[in-house]
């Protein structure tokens, strides 16, 4: 007798820890299932197939930008509600389709992180019907992208924090006074002049990792034509091809830039294509330059992947979490780096409870 009892204490025990977590893994907490960029959307057979659901099939089903050949932005899997089970709420990334005339006037987000497991980001999108459905999506198709791909981000840069390379690191610091997480994969390296390049040169994929730095002139250091000009003269210094008059170069009509903000500054971003000058080698690159106000000088660190006839979205993204792990000397060395995934505020229901 007193053995079932104390075998039924320690269920009490567990369920009490495991209903505590308050959305935060807590010790029990489950590890949430599924690949990276795999969403699971739970929505009614019938409205997945009308205009309403094409259009958010359309947002998941769009292509990464800045790749050379197309991939989509996510692998998609879809359920009706009445089959949303204890299995599938395990899944690391849902979206939930919620039209209901009678509860809602408006379109609009909710969202919640690590409600069912861990990590796991759920996105609820609410509205009255299916029209204001269809065109709150196709409004919104940036917001659910990058929702769910800064969440993807953040994972990376999780396992980064724990995984990291030492060697490279310590080399940043030594010659850049900064800081940054790497994957331990890149083990081949080269020093140049304020200049840092440290690959993987594996058979199923070559990833690479650069950063070098420049002294600040002006603001039109923060153009795409002055970030072209300056990515090129310094690849062309510091990767050479293995001919002469081979080299490193940027594909400037296949490059975008845009402003984002890593850790609460300015920073470029530059995304697009690269090529070698006098070969046929190229791939995908992405950038981030910022200013280094201490030092009065420009800090540009890059991604860039060769992987010819292979998928570059997993291999790209894994690496671009790098690039917001980057601190500068005047910067505080976190015990956490995140990409924001939070949506705008005027988008989100803040009187409904994500699911």
């Amino acid at each position: 007798m007193r053995k079932h009892l104390f075998y039924l204490s320690m269920v009490l025990v567990l369920t009490l820890f495991s209903a505590c977590g308050g959305g935060k893994k807590g010790v029990f907490t489950p590890t949430s299932s599924g690949r990276a960029y795999e969403v699971l959307v739970v929505v009614e057979p019938g409205l997945w197939e009308r205009p309403a659901g094409r259009a958010l099939f359309d947002v998941l089903d769009s292509d990464v930008p800045g790749l050379p050949q197309s991939e989509r932005s996510f692998r998609i899997m879809y359920t009706a509600p009445s089959n949303y089970d204890a299995t599938l709420k395990l899944i690391r990334n849902i979206i939930i389709v919620d039209v209901n005339k009678d509860l809602y006037t408006q379109p609009k987000f909710k969202y919640a992180r690590n409600v069912y497991a861990a990590p796991q980001s759920i996105l609820t999108i609410q509205a009255p019907d299916e029209a204001s459905f269809e065109k709150f999506v196709e409004e919104n198709r940036q917001v659910i992208i990058d929702f769910f791909t800064h969440a993807e981000m953040n994972r990376q840069i999780s396992v980064l924090k724990d995984k990291h390379s030492d060697y490279i690191a310590t080399k940043v610091k030594s010659q850049f006074d900064c800081d940054v997480w790497v994957p331990g994969e890149l083990t081949s390296t080269k020093e140049g002049e304020n200049f840092f390049w440290a690959g993987t040169n594996a058979a199923t994929g070559d990833q690479n990792f650069v950063i070098y730095s420049y002294p600040y002139t002006d603001k039109d250091t923060f153009t795409k034509e002055y970030f072209v000009h300056k990515r090129d003269s310094v690849m062309k210094a510091n990767i050479p091809g293995f001919k002469e008059g081979v080299y490193m170069s940027t594909d400037s009509l296949l490059t975008d830039v845009r402003p984002i903000n890593v850790q609460n500054s300015y920073t470029m971003e530059a995304r697009g294509l690269w090529r070698m000058k006098g070969d046929f080698m190229g791939g995908p690159y992405v950038s981030h330059t910022r200013l280094d106000e201490k030092n009065q000088r420009i800090i540009t660190a890059e991604i860039f992947v060769y992987s010819p006839d292979k998928m570059k979205r997993n291999l790209m993204r894994q690496m671009e979490a790098s690039l917001y792990t980057l601190r500068l000397p005047n910067e505080t060395l976190l015990d956490e780096v995140v990409v924001n995934a939070d949506i705008p505020e005027e988008k989100v229901d803040s009187t409904a409870k994500a699911e």
